[in-house]
């Protein structure tokens, strides 16, 4: 049984996805979810579902991103994951860290990768008048939103989308996309999953 540790910011929504899927004949269950804010929404609600929280903020590093991540690698070796799935973990992590945990390391970002690497997703589809959008699993890699592709979701571009309107349509994929791969993945296949 693979164990997945899963690093989040904010309200959790994909980590609650992943952690609900990890469930009878799945490979893979989850041991940890890490937030680098204390009042992250999802610590609630992973700890509401039985998994083990844990909290390394940032603010008190300041700068020193060594720091941080050799705290955030001291709580991972407690749980002794297999697989750390970034869901929404607001930090830009090092090359050093990256290296580390390549191969085991998973993120879902909210574009159909390589376009729109970073922030934004939405307005910047919208602004370049794109016919679809969606969003993409990858493994981590030292390149910001680079790394072999695991998996992507396509939503079309609707007639008065707003930045908001098409992203609570790629969120409702994200939430389909990012278990389905993570499941292949437990399972040793790295095999894109290609939905939409």
């Amino acid at each position: 049984m693979k164990r997945v540790a899963i690093l989040i910011s904010g309200s959790g929504s994909n980590m609650v996805a992943l952690a609900r899927s990890m469930t009878g004949d799945h490979p893979a269950r989850p041991v940890l979810v890490l937030s680098n804010r204390p009042g992250a929404g999802g610590l609630a609600r992973a700890e509401a579902m039985g998994i083990p929280t844990a909290v390394v903020d940032h603010r008190p590093h300041g700068k020193d991103r060594a720091a941080f991540e050799a705290a955030l690698d001291a709580a991972l070796d407690a749980a002794r994951p297999d697989i750390i799935c970034l869901a929404g973990f607001m930090r830009i992590l090092t090359p050093e860290f990256t290296r580390r945990w390549q191969g085991r390391m998973l993120n879902i970002h909210p574009s159909l990768l390589p376009k729109y690497r970073g922030l934004d997703t939405h307005a910047r589809a919208l602004a370049a008048g794109d016919t679809e959008h969606g969003c993409t699993v990858h493994e981590v890699t030292a390149e910001l939103d680079d790394g072999p592709i695991l998996g992507r979701a396509r939503v079309p571009v609707e007639p008065g989308d707003t930045p908001e309107t098409l992203a609570d349509r790629v969120l409702a994929m994200e939430h389909l996309l990012y278990p389905a791969v993570l499941r292949r993945f437990a399972e040793g296949d790295r095999t894109p999953v290609l939905l939409g």
